[in-house]
């Protein structure tokens, strides 16, 4: 039976995506009762999310046992095994992808966070996940690095859809939108259907809070103090109005009658990493139409029991969200220092989990051969 609390955040606008993918979730039917009952459209992907479905469980053992007996490289297996769980969630969407018109039912799959830093290895590899798992409803992930800036234009001229990651500040969402729009134009020149092409820009919620919390309390004093819990929200509310901005005028316009989508803003790290804070925090506060909201299943289930849909809480929000950050510039908060943490943290524990899939894989592949 459909839960009614998530049935009212999908009719207000905002698309659900599980944060999360493993064998065991597709070949269970958890994923499809989730599809079925929980009004999720969609589902994200990232190194740690791979890092602990290999290590928990035997639902990989045979593909790796296949794999070890063809003396497959650690690199090669990981690359079959997390395309061939996206082919399966891919073709599980299917149906939202077709109802959609394309705009959910998207599965993603992000390029190795070891090319961050590296436009041309990380262009090269979005083309080549594109075509190994050959389903129209994937994305594929790049980060927002600047680096991964002209990578994204690149992959969209091509017609590749994107899911553009690790977006912590609004000056870097509006390069990210910058390069998209680039990227359409780029591919309507080279003859690629607009209509195809379809992008989200990730951009992070909770991560903001903890970062910025920290520094609070590390200055102690009332004004700082009451200022937790507050950017992350109010972060997010200015992305939205620089969403709008960017999806008006001439520019858009002459795109959008060509058949191109608009790059719907998502809110990713989600799930509330202060028990003093609302479990549901970073979805009721976030419900606009247009976006998405990936969570991870603690989330989900928690916005099931008891989350309520309190109407728009975003549009026409940017002026008091604007004042949150003249309060936290006011306090000593260096803006510019939080984002840059933010942004190399996040490019460091993606590498750190890639480094843990590995090892797990290469354990994996040596037990099978014993």
């Amino acid at each position: 039976m459909s839960n009614d609390r998530l049935a009212a955040l999908a009719a207000a606008g905002v698309s659900i995506w599980l944060d999360d993918l493993s064998r065991e979730r597709l070949t269970s039917g958890n994923l499809a009762d989730l599809i079925e009952n929980k009004s999720v459209t969609g589902v994200t992907t990232n190194p740690t999310i791979f890092a602990g479905a290999l290590s928990d469980g035997a639902a990989y053992d045979a593909q790796v046992h296949e794999l070890a007996e063809r003396g497959a490289d650690v690199d090669a297996a990981i690359r079959e095994i997390t395309v061939a769980d996206v082919q399966q969630a891919c073709d599980l969407f299917s149906g939202t992808w077709e109802r959609t018109g394309g705009v959910d039912g998207r599965v993603s799959l992000e390029v190795d966070p070891r090319l961050a830093h590296d436009t041309e290895k990380t262009t090269a590899q979005a083309l080549d996940l594109w075509k190994a798992v050959d389903r129209p409803n994937l994305l594929v992930k790049i980060p927002a690095t600047e680096e991964g800036l002209p990578a994204i234009t690149r992959a969209i001229s091509e017609g590749i859809s994107v899911n553009v990651t690790l977006i912590f500040s609004v000056a870097r969402y509006k390069e990210v939108m910058d390069a998209y729009l680039t990227g359409l134009e780029q591919a309507l020149a080279n003859g690629q259907d607009l209509s195809r092409i379809h992008s989200v820009a990730s951009f992070f919620v909770s991560r903001v809070d903890s970062e910025i919390d920290k520094r609070l309390e590390a200055l102690g004093s009332d004004d700082a103090l009451a200022l937790r819990g507050k950017a992350a929200v109010a972060n997010s509310r200015l992305a939205y109005a620089a969403f709008r901005d960017a999806f008006s005028g001439e520019r858009w316009e002459a795109l959008k009658a060509k058949g191109a989508h608009a790059q719907r803003p998502l809110w990713a790290s989600t799930g509330v990493k202060n028990p003093d804070f609302s479990d549901t925090l970073y979805v009721t506060e976030l419900v606009v139409p247009e976006t998405v909201n990936t969570m991870p299943e603690k989330t989900l289930e928690a916005f099931a029991d008891h989350g309520e849909v309190e109407g728009d809480k975003v549009t026409d929000t940017a002026g008091a969200a604007q004042q949150v950050f003249t309060d936290l510039e006011g306090v000593g908060i260096d803006l510019d220092e939080v984002y840059l943490a933010l942004e190399d943290e996040g490019v460091d524990k993606f590498e750190k989990s890639w480094t843990e899939l590995q090892d797990t894989v290469r354990d994996q592949l040596g037990a099978a051969t014993k």
